[in-house]
């Protein structure tokens, strides 16, 4: 059984950290007054606004923002401020024992995914996988919905996504339960091989992804379906491909590749989440057990507080 966080409550302080790329410093400011509103208190990272190339500072920075964060004891939640790359960088130089021993809300997606995945596995924590500060709710068009999503922090509450917030599309009809893993799909293949590969055996995976063309969508569903990744699951529950098109005339569809692998699989799944790099992103726990009904168009997932 894995280890849920406490909700938080009105006058609880959340941390922010970049362990992967700079955030959109404009947007991470604007996403404040969105945190005032929950009644959030903000303690930044020492290293938030580091900038070394492509990452949010040095790894031994980002990794020391993520321990600190941890383990202080007035922070009740991490909350990531973007994405990008960098996070399987650390990934090996994770304290996994203060983690498991000082449990809290981590939340965030795309390239946290590798961070979701290690920290699942090797400390047994429930994670969320839901909307960034800089890279979603700072936004000025941010989405009511995503925002809306912050509300399961605050007290267990059940997740009923159904056709009321997105149309699906069922590839290949059945039920399937177990708990619920995975998310953005190039982060889940690059742990194939590592001390953090996915484990999916029973398990409803989520894949979701941004600007790949089919043809690399191909060679990760396919590295996951050789690997045993796709057979293993219970269910597949497929996110949101934004801009996943092709740039060359000769391709195959992005509906195309998937349902192959899909089909492949031969597991019950259904798609048309809105969960991933699309507005609006709906946040879900990672760890927690989930039901999928293709009959009923319904995935229902258990609370990821308590």
């Amino acid at each position: 059984m894995l280890i849920k966080p406490y909700a938080l409550k009105a006058g609880d302080t959340i941390g922010i950290i970049a362990p992967a790329s700079p955030p959109n410093q404009e947007n991470l400011q604007r996403s404040f007054s969105f945190l005032e509103e929950l009644g959030l208190n903000v303690k930044l990272g020492k290293h938030v606004y580091d900038q070394y190339g492509y990452l949010a500072g040095k790894d031994n920075d980002r990794l020391d923002d993520l321990h600190m964060m941890f383990l202080d004891r007035e922070v009740k939640a991490i909350i990531c401020a973007g994405g990008g790359y960098g996070t399987g960088r650390i990934a090996s130089n994770i304290d996994y024992d203060l983690i498991r021993d000082n449990p809290k809300i981590f939340w965030g997606y795309s390239d946290i995914t590798f961070l979701h995945t290690a920290i699942r596995q090797q400390a047994g924590l429930v994670t969320f996988h839901g909307p960034m500060l800089a890279s979603d709710i700072g936004k000025e068009d941010a989405h009511p919905l995503s925002k809306q999503s912050y509300y399961q922090l605050f007290r267990p509450t059940k997740i009923q996504y159904t056709e009321e917030l997105s149309p699906l599309e069922t590839i290949i009809e059945g039920q399937a339960s177990g708990e619920i893993t995975g998310g953005n799909l190039s982060l889940i293949a690059s742990t194939i091989g590592t001390p953090f590969e996915i484990d999916t055996k029973g398990k409803l995976l989520l894949i979701e992804d941004i600007n790949e063309e089919p043809r690399s969508i191909d060679r990760m569903l396919n590295q996951l379906y050789t690997a045993g990744k796709l057979y293993d699951a219970a269910g597949l529950i497929i996110g949101d491909f934004n801009n996943c098109v092709p740039e060359r005339e000769l391709s195959l569809s992005l509906d195309e590749v998937i349902d192959h692998y899909v089909h492949l699989a031969n597991k019950p799944a259904m798609k048309g989440f809105k969960i991933g790099h699309c507005s609006p992103h709906i946040a879900i726990p990672l760890g927690v057990h989930a039901e999928m009904n293709t009959a009923k168009k319904q995935l229902t997932i258990e609370s990821g507080v308590k």
